[in-house]
């Protein structure tokens, strides 16, 4: 019979990290002007709306295009890159997006990482909204990707919008079913406390998800208790006494984790899929094919990342 080592039961989170309301009072999210930030920031503003939240729009103006030229081509460089910059804040404005929500425009200078991080903790920034390209495993791992940078470094949730996700947010974001996947690691349950109390807030049914490896060197009956044992674990991260406004479903499957947590959000039609993000001191945009960013490029909904 083939031995099963089985995880570490984890330990039940109290009602009162659940209990209180998501605060989304404070968004900051990014832009580069393409396509893909203008449905990024279209969600953000769905977003404020639903929360009576204040908008910090940003763009970062990497010194990239210009650091190695001579001093005055770099001069006249530069002075185009910040005009483009303003020119595309102004037509954003101008377009009246942000008509009705307060909101401030923000132009930083440098690696966007460092600039970004410091304008979460001036503003004390609640939740960034960002989109990806999508790049792939090489060019990933040589430009980076900045979306994972910001979800692997980032204190606050980090939404993101990836490349599959087409359809506009209504004007005020409905969170309808909601997918929430993990794998038990270090801040599982402040992830699965996002998840709850957004699914409370909404009233959104809740489906919980743990994949666990390939069950073809299982038998029968290991595998029964493999998912068994999941189950039970997704189990105790909902508190005693959030039944009474929250019943989640339970799932436990086997297969490879990105497809069946893309599988799983296209079935049930899902709005949002929320997961852990670990952290990453270095090379955080740069290591190609990681699980969050993966399920990122692939979901058809946006992803809701919360660092452990």
């Amino acid at each position: 019979m083939t031995q099963v080592i089985e995880p570490k039961a984890i330990q039940p989170i109290s009602l009162p990290e659940i209990s209180k309301r998501v605060s989304l009072s404070k968004i900051l999210v990014t832009t580069d002007f393409s396509p893909e930030s203008d449905r990024a920031l279209a969600y953000a503003l769905a977003l404020a709306r639903r929360y009576d939240a204040r908008i910090y729009l940003a763009h970062v103006l990497v010194p990239d295009a210009f650091l190695y030229a001579e001093p005055a081509v770099a001069e006249a460089t530069y002075e185009k890159v910040r005009q483009a910059a303003e020119q595309g804040m102004a037509d954003i404005l101008v377009s009246g997006k942000l008509r009705g929500i307060p909101h401030e425009v923000l132009l930083g200078e440098g690696n966007v990482w460092p600039v970004l991080a410091k304008l979460i903790q001036k503003y004390e920034i609640d939740l960034v909204v960002t989109a990806t390209h999508g790049r792939g495993k090489i060019k990933k791992l040589l430009i980076g990707s900045v979306a994972e940078e910001i979800f692997r470094h980032a204190d606050c949730a980090v939404l993101t919008v990836g490349p599959r996700v087409k359809d506009e947010p209504p004007r005020e974001v409905e969170l309808k079913s909601i997918l929430f996947a993990t794998d038990f690691g270090h801040g599982a349950e402040r992830a699965a406390a996002y998840a709850l109390s957004l699914a409370q807030e909404h009233a959104a049914r809740l489906t919980m998800l743990h994949v666990i490896q390939e069950a073809t060197a299982f038998t029968e009956e290991s595998v029964r208790r493999q998912r068994e044992f999941n189950i039970e674990n997704l189990r105790r991260l909902v508190p005693e006494g959030a039944e009474n406004w929250c019943k989640p479903v339970f799932r436990a499957t086997f297969g490879e984790t990105v497809e069946e947590i893309t599988t799983m959000a296209r079935e049930m039609n899902a709005d949002l899929i929320v997961m852990g993000a670990k952290s990453r001191n270095s090379l955080a945009g740069h290591v190609p094919a990681t699980i969050a960013y993966s399920v990122v490029t692939k979901a058809r909904c946006p992803v809701l990342t919360v660092r452990g």
